[in-house]
């Protein structure tokens, strides 16, 4: 039947039309898929043809849309394969890239760099050991045994599994280390990370930075301590005012909080210093005899004393950081705002 013929003839006529760019693809697509195609007019043949030959008739135009279709897909893609390789070779590779946005240092360790070059002038070495401790060291050695009622002032990230086992909640474990590995005299600070298992708010988080401190050799008593404590203030924030009031800390007797006298010079002194001027920076104390004699030191021949100072803390203040959280966000557009102190 005449029909029959003319469509196989489009048939042929779709599998031979030459197909080399996007001019000639976009001329198929409309000849033979688009609104007005060369099938469409054919469609309205069925009419005409036998009922028992309209079933063959409609597969047949079918053949002729999807053998439309393959070709088109299959050019199509040829055709977008060579255009990307053609890009791909035509890049200058002599060319000037493209710069890279630098990064900045981050102020939690431009503050930690400033504090451990204090302490160095005074003569400390920087000692660091491992994060994941054991109950002993973080705790027991530090006059804080399992029954202690200061441990509950620290709520601790324990490992599942691995018996006693923890993430240390302050450097003071690797003044541990220390104490039971040297003899005196010892003159350490150990920055490094500490875990506690707080919620997570503008001022406090799961994980911060610490510097402890620690001194200990013969005849070494609080006006030593106080002596190093004002040099710090004086050094760290340009201070030269700090006053100690009395405290607790399981592993320092007598033990105190340090304040520096801050200022009220603008209406943000007023609110971190609560109106008074003064801003507590640091805990601090004379080791406690019994920490001595659980790490193997003469509390008869040795004296010593510790201090602990949260970086964060610091870092908030020195730059006037209103939210913990903005530290550990990775937002270049924060951390890009800070130098050297």
């Amino acid at each position: 039947m005449e029909a029959f013929e003319k469509i196989e003839g489009i048939i042929a006529e779709i599998k031979s039309t030459p197909i080399a760019d996007e001019e000639s693809l976009e001329a198929f697509r409309i000849k033979y898929l688009g609104s007005k195609n060369t099938l469409k007019p054919l469609m309205a043949e069925i009419k005409n043809v036998p009922n028992e030959k309209k079933k063959d008739f409609g597969l047949l135009i079918n053949k002729a849309k999807t053998t439309a279709e393959e070709i088109y897909e299959a050019k199509k893609s040829a055709l977008d394969a060579m255009k990307e390789q053609q890009e791909a070779e035509s890049i200058d590779v002599t060319a000037p890239g493209y710069p890279y946005q630098l990064g900045s240092r981050h102020p939690i360790s431009l503050v930690m760099e400033k504090m451990i070059g204090i302490f160095e002038k005074l003569g400390f070495e920087v000692m660091e050991d491992r994060e994941i401790e054991d109950d002993w060291h973080n705790f027991t050695a530090m006059n804080t045994p399992e029954d202690h009622p200061a441990r509950d002032m620290q709520d601790t990230y324990y490992l599942k599994d691995f018996g006693n086992m923890l993430l240390r909640t302050h450097t003071s474990s690797v003044q541990a280390r220390t104490m039971t590995s040297q003899k005196p005299p010892i003159r350490i600070i150990a920055p490094g990370r500490v875990y506690r298992n707080e919620t997570v708010s503008a001022r406090s988080h799961c994980q911060f930075h610490q510097i402890e401190g620690l001194y200990i050799d013969k005849n070494v008593s609080f006006a030593d301590l106080k002596q190093v404590l004002t040099y710090f203030a004086q050094e760290m924030f340009g201070k030269t005012e700090i006053r100690l009031r009395a405290s607790y800390f399981p592993f320092t007797e007598p033990s105190a909080e340090v304040d520096v006298y801050w200022g009220l010079n603008d209406e943000i002194d007023h609110r971190i210093t609560k109106g008074t001027g003064w801003l507590e920076i640091l805990g601090c104390g004379m080791v406690d005899p019994q920490v001595l004699i659980n790490c193997g030191i003469d509390p008869e021949e040795y004296s010593g004393y510790a201090f602990g100072i949260g970086i964060e803390r610091l870092a908030m203040l020195l730059y006037r950081i209103s939210d913990i959280r903005y530290f550990y966000e990775n937002d270049i557009r924060f951390i890009k705002q800070f130098s050297s102190l």
